[in-house]
């Protein structure tokens, strides 16, 4: 991904399945978390918002984490809406 001056630090293959771990893990560096599902965008809160319905918000129905998954800055961002894209890269 070199849109913007935006480059990758770590790519992972669609094959490496990554859950409720992963997740967790990533969720526990940010200070914000931004989920997309098709139009709807849910913002959260780390230090405010129920932990385990920000999990549960990361995961697709399979039980793995929605793609695509980037951190920006303190900012988690899970999945994918033009509008949000645009708010956070401008």
């Amino acid at each position: 991904m070199d849109a913007g001056g935006l480059t990758a630090k770590e790519t992972v293959p669609a094959s490496r399945k990554l859950g409720r771990d992963t997740a967790e893990e990533l969720l526990a560096g940010a200070s914000k978390l931004m989920v997309a599902k098709g139009k709807k965008v849910r913002s959260f809160s780390t230090k405010k918002d129920d932990h385990d319905e920000m999990v549960e918000a990361m995961l697709g129905p399979t039980g793995n984490l929605r793609a695509p998954t980037m951190k920006v800055g303190k900012t988690l961002v899970v999945g994918f809406n033009d509008e949000m894209f645009e708010s956070i890269f401008g």
